[in-house]
């Protein structure tokens, strides 16, 4: 491991350490305010794996993130918790399945096409909670009792939630960073970078790219779970196109091609949003708070075309060429 790779290991796990520690510092909004700012973070890191590590750009993440929680909430009984063990891993499952059927249809087109399919099929999730009595329709339905793994775990309480949420996001994150080292990582990076020269060197891009999708609908579906279970409702906006268009701007703010850049991506989001909406702040205007989170945005892509991971590697070149200036300005004074 180089110099580079360790600092970035390190800032990686002294944010996490800060996470950790966060609730001896906060009350009840802020972990609150975390713990949903995690779950976007794991979504964020699901759809990092389709654009940044593969290059497919998928609109119909919400699809995915959406089927994990409603299958939280109908396979909860509703007079006693389900079990943990055995309901996550269904939910997972459930979205992964769905990723599986619709990866496999859409994986077929390209570019543009592949980004309008992949819409069309998280609309047709969409429409299907929407429109029928499975999703409770447009009014959503309630997780009236939270699952728990016997005595050991509670999700019920706001702090059981928020350290198990964190340990999700840990391992998920550890999860990415080994598979993008692997193999099976090294493929995906060739297949963004020129799917024509690895179809010529032997490889059969279209299961790897199946294999991608299918684990990244599952993550979402994950985030999903968490999502459910943080809220005790659901209701068909969790699989709209504007909550897919949301977490293509968080992997985008942050920086693609880095699964730091997803982490930090989906906390500059949420945190812009709070802070445009903050009525102590912007008073009335704050419920005009989409256009301040837009044009944010925009300055943001506008002057950080890396991303804010990036941020630091622009200023030490900025700072380098100031370096270098100078030093060629005293060189010519010297001629002179």
């Amino acid at each position: 491991m180089n110099h580079i790779d360790r600092s970035r290991a390190g800032f990686v796990a002294a944010c996490f350490a800060a996470l950790a520690l966060l609730p001896l510092l906060t009350g009840s909004y802020g972990v609150d305010l975390v713990t949903k700012i995690m779950v976007y973070a794991i979504f964020a890191l699901s759809l990092e794996l389709l654009v940044g590590a593969t290059g497919l750009v998928c609109f119909g993440q919400a699809a995915f993130f959406g089927i994990g929680a409603y299958a939280a909430v109908l396979l909860s009984p509703a007079s006693e918790a389900a079990g943990l063990w055995w309901l996550l891993p269904v939910s997972v499952l459930a979205a992964a399945l769905y990723a599986l059927a619709v990866g496999a249809l859409s994986l077929r087109t390209k570019g543009v096409y592949f980004i309008m399919v992949t819409l069309a099929f998280a609309q047709m999730a969409y429409y299907v909670v929407h429109d029928t009595p499975l999703g409770g329709g447009t009014d959503g339905i309630y997780l009236y009792v939270k699952p728990a793994l016997g005595t050991l775990i509670d999700l019920d309480g706001s702090l059981a939630l928020y350290f198990f949420t964190l340990a999700c996001l840990v391992a998920t994150f550890a999860f990415l960073a080994v598979l993008l080292r692997s193999r099976f990582g090294r493929a995906l990076a060739g297949i963004r970078v020129n799917e024509q020269r690895m179809r010529a060197t032997g490889f059969s891009t279209y299961p790897y790219k199946l294999a991608a999708f299918t684990l990244s609908g599952g993550i979402a579906g994950l985030a999903g779970f968490l999502f459910a279970v943080k809220d005790g409702f659901v209701n068909p906006e969790l699989m709209s196109w504007h909550l897919s268009g949301a977490v293509l701007i968080m992997i985008i703010l942050g920086g693609l091609g880095h699964l730091r850049g997803a982490l930090i991506g989906a906390f500059a989001f949420a945190l812009l949003q709070e802070f445009f909406k903050s009525e102590a702040i912007f008073g009335a205007f704050a419920k005009h708070w989409h256009l301040g989170l837009g044009l944010a945005i925009i300055a943001s892509v506008a002057l950080l075309p890396r991303g804010l991971v990036g941020l630091p590697g622009q200023w030490r070149e900025r700072l380098v060429g100031r370096s270098r200036s100078a030093v060629a300005g005293q060189e010519a004074l010297n001629e002179a």
